[in-house]
């Protein structure tokens, strides 16, 4: 890879960890909601939001929030080093690095980072997944262990086709509209709002909402297939069939499960990610988008 590739690369991957650890007791809250009521899970639904994080604190302690942090921070280092760190280079090649590019290559460019990064990271994905979703407290060794010895290698895969799928619309969403964006504000919005941190805070903001709204049935249908348990017959087969099952099943509003916990992640997580990864790659002297 040429040298500003791997400095693109570091710069997302330290700017998704540092995120991640402020963000992960949102996601644990949400991946309890998604899988509320499936296999031997408890009905989080039920409770709600307020209900949940008081149940997991008091029943868990508060450190149960940062419950599979460590696969966190390698998912971070790896899936999200790729679908940041890949944009600005695969935008280049897609030729939709000019001010008058179509949206969607822009999405494009977004999407097939974010397809590429997901594979790299599924294993963490699978492993930080588990991690949250369990009341009893597995670390990631034993984790990791009790996936290999019940389903081999292919076990840290399961889910891949939806997280492909998840990947491509998050990130081509989020890329895309927060690149739109922030032109649009740039060029019509009022000072101090067009320039610096209020411009990158107000365009990762518009992007975080769009990529609540697209990617949500994705990360539900990734979820209740990542979870699965391995010691009884399966819930799920794949993609489609859990969006069927879900829909049909439990209603199709089911799809957006934990969608308030879900944008109180991705707004601050998209914003503080392309804050800090924008200060890092103008630190480094190169283009973040």
């Amino acid at each position: 890879m040429a040298p500003s590739i791997l400095t693109n690369l570091g710069c997302a991957g330290g700017a998704a960890v540092i995120t991640v650890t402020f963000i992960h007791p949102i996601d644990t809250v949400k991946t309890r909601l998604q899988v509320s009521g499936t296999g031997n899970a408890r009905n989080y639904a039920e409770l709600g939001l307020a209900g949940t994080c008081s149940t997991i604190a008091k029943e868990e302690g508060i450190a149960a929030f940062w419950k599979g942090i460590p696969a966190a921070w390698m998912r971070e280092a790896s899936y999200t080093s790729f679908r940041l760190g890949l944009y600005a280079p695969l935008k280049k090649a897609f030729g939709a690095d000019k001010p008058d590019s179509p949206f969607i290559m822009k999405f494009a460019a977004g999407g097939a980072s974010g397809g590429l990064g997901s594979i790299v990271g599924n294993p963490f994905d699978i492993l930080k997944t588990k991690m949250m979703a369990s009341e009893t407290g597995l670390g990631l060794g034993a984790t990791a262990s009790s996936i290999y010895s019940n389903q081999g290698l292919i076990g840290f895969y399961k889910g891949i086709d939806a997280n492909i799928m998840r990947a491509i619309v998050n990130n081509g969403t989020k890329m895309a509209c927060y690149d739109q964006s922030k032109s649009l504000i740039k060029n019509n919005a009022p000072a101090p709002l067009n320039d610096g941190v209020p411009l990158q805070a107000l365009a990762s903001f518009v992007a975080g909402f769009f990529m609540t709204c697209t990617v949500a049935p994705f990360d539900i249908c990734r979820t209740r297939l990542m979870n699965q348990p391995a010691d009884k017959p399966k819930i799920y087969n794949n993609l489609f069939d859990t969006f069927v099952k879900i829909a049909t099943q439990e209603g199709p509003l089911a799809l957006w499960r934990g969608f308030i916990p879900m944008w109180a992640r991705i707004a601050p997580t998209t914003t503080l990610q392309l804050l800090f990864f924008e200060k890092f790659t103008k630190l480094a002297g190169i283009s973040a988008t």
